[in-house]
C-alpha cells in the first residue's frame, strides 16, 4: 500500500518510523511519503493560510498551495501504490482522506475499506481549516475520492494526530504488518463487541497494597470450550457497560422519555424484521442475570436468530424505539394450560436506560393487553435476580413456592384488580 501525507509539520509523521508500522515500511508492506505543504507556497513566507471571507476568528488554509500539493502527489504514480509482490497495476489515482471534525465517524469498519485501498492520500488540515473549493477541486478536477474522516466528537489542532491513528489502525490489518493474524479476530470492535479481558502469569498476584488477585478459574481449567464461553460472556457484558451505543447505531434515548413513561416513544407489536435486533438486546440485558444466577446457560443467550423469530409466532411481543432505537421490549400471551392466566416474558431494557422506569411501564403495558376474561399474571425470573424479584413485588407480584418452570427460577403471579372499566 503507497501512503502520501501532506502536512505543514512533516516531522509530527516520525512516529510512522517506529514499531510495527516502522517495520512494515522497512519491509517494504507500506510506502510512506510524506509532503511538506509549504514547499507548495511561493511567496517569501511561503504562506499557507489567511483570513476567512464573511470574518471570523482564526485563519484558513489557501486553495493554490494545497492544489499543487495534491496535483503533485496524484500525479506522482510511479508504480508504489502497488503493494510489494502484486501483479495488480497501481491505480492512476490515490483515494483522499482528510481528517476533520465534520467528518464521517473513523470506525473498524473504515478502516477495514481503507485497508483494501492500494493508494491513500491524506490532507492534514491546520487553523480553522482548508478552503472549501479545495475538495471541489480534489473531487472535479483531479478526479480524486474525497473522505472526511473524524476521529470523534471533538476538536484537534491539526490533521496529524488523526493521521496516525488511521494509519496505524489501516495498516495493521494489511496481511503481513501484524505476526499473527489470529490476534485480530476477536479484538475490540471486530464484530460490533468490546474485546474480553486478558491476564497472564503468575496466575495469583498481590499487589504493593497487600490484595491477592486471581486469574479466573476458567482460564486455566484447559477447558477450550468453556473459556471460548466465558469469554464471549465477558464481551457482552463489558460492551453493555461500557458502550452501551454499540448495541444499536442510533443515539441513546433522549432523557425526557428516562423517565420510564412509553408517552412519546414507538410502542409498536413486533415483527421477524426486528428479531437480530431483539436477539442482541436480550443478550446485552441477560449478561447480568447469568451472573447473578450462576449459569449463562440460559435461553436469552443462547437461542439462535431463528428461535427468536419462532418465539415471535407464539407470544404476542411488543418493541419499544426511541429514535430508531430498541431500547426495549416485553411480550405475552395466554397460558397454553390456563386460559385465565396471562403470561409475561423477555421484559427487558437496554442496560443504559435501566433504573429509570421503563421496565416498569413495559410491565403495565403488557398487563393491559391482557384479554378481558384473564384473571391471573404470570412471570418467571432468576431465584438470584435480586433486583427482578424487588421489582416485581413492587408491582404486586408474588413468588409461587416451590421451583419455577425452569431450574433455578422462581414463578410469579398476580391477581388482576378489575376497576369499572372491566366490569362494564
Amino acid at each position: 500500500m503507497r501512503l502520501d501525507v501532506v502536512s505543514i509539520f512533516p516531522e509530527y509523521l516520525s512516529p510512522l518510523d517506529l514499531s510495527l508500522i516502522g517495520k512494515a515500511r522497512r519491509d517494504g508492506l507500506l510506502d510512506l511519503r510524506v509532503h511538506d505543504l509549504r514547499d507548495f507556497a511561493h511567496d517569501r513566507h511561503q504562506s499557507v493560510d489567511d483570513t476567512p471571507y464573511g470574518g471570523g476568528a482564526g485563519m484558513v488554509m489557501k486553495p493554490q498551495p494545497w492544489a499543487e500539493a495534491l496535483a503533485h502527489v496524484a500525479g506522482s504514480d510511479d508504480g508504489g501504490a502497488a503493494v510489494a509482490g502484486s501483479d495488480d497495476p497501481a491505480p492512476a489515482r490515490p483515494r483522499l482522506i482528510v481528517p476533520g471534525p465534520g467528518g464521517v465517524p473513523f470506525s473498524q469498519a473504515l478502516a477495514r475499506e481503507l485497508a483494501g485501498e492500494p493508494w491513500l492520500a491524506f490532507a492534514c488540515g491546520r487553523y480553522e481549516g482548508i478552503d472549501e473549493r479545495v475538495y471541489e477541486h480534489a473531487a472535479q478536477d483531479l478526479g480524486l475520492e474525497v473522505t472526511v474522516v473524524s476521529l470523534g466528537d471533538y476538536v484537534l489542532n491539526g490533521g496529524e494526530v488523526a493521521v496516525l491513528a488511521i494509519v496505524e489502525a489501516v495498516a495493521r490489518l494489511l496481511p503481513g504488518v501484524i505476526g499473527n493474524a489470529e490476534s485480530l479476530v476477536e479484538e475490540s470492535h471486530e464484530d460490533g463487541l468490546l474485546e474480553y479481558p486478558v491476564y497472564t502469569k503468575p496466575s495469583s498476584w498481590e499487589s504493593a497494597s497487600g490484595v491477592r488477585r486471581d486469574v479466573p478459574p476458567v482460564l486455566l481449567s484447559g477447558d477450550h470450550g468453556r473459556i471460548a464461553a466465558w469469554r464471549h460472556q465477558q464481551r457482552l457484558e463489558r460492551t453493555a457497560a461500557r458502550r452501551p451505543d454499540l448495541l444499536h447505531a442510533s443515539q441513546a434515548m433522549p432523557g425526557a422519555a428516562a423517565t420510564g413513561a412509553l408517552e412519546g416513544l414507538d410502542v409498536s407489536t413486533a415483527t421477524p424484521a426486528d428479531a437480530p435486533e431483539l436477539l442482541t438486546l436480550s443478550r446485552a440485558c441477560w449478561v447480568t442475570e447469568g451472573r447473578a444466577n450462576g449459569s449463562f446457560d440460559i435461553p436469552p443467550l443462547v437461542e439462535s436468530l431463528a428461535d427468536v423469530v419462532d418465539g415471535l409466532g407464539q407470544w404476542q411481543t411488543w418493541t419499544v424505539r426511541s429514535a430508531g432505537r430498541l431500547v426495549g421490549s416485553v411480550r405475552g400471551r395466554r397460558d397454553p394450560s390456563d386460559d385465565a392466566t396471562w403470561q409475561v416474558g423477555r421484559l427487558m431494557v437496554a442496560p443504559d436506560l435501566q433504573g429509570h422506569g421503563l421496565g416498569r411501564a413495559l410491565l403495565a403495558h403488557v398487563e393491559a393487553a391482557a384479554p378481558s376474561d384473564v384473571t391471573t399474571y404470570w412471570i418467571n425470573t432468576g431465584r438470584g435476580s435480586e433486583r427482578n424479584l424487588r421489582t416485581y413485588r413492587k408491582a404486586g407480584y408474588r413468588a409461587v413456592p416451590g421451583e419455577g418452570a425452569y431450574p433455578g427460577t422462581v414463578d410469579l403471579t398476580k391477581k388482576r384488580v378489575r376497576g369499572s372499566v372491566d366490569e362494564g
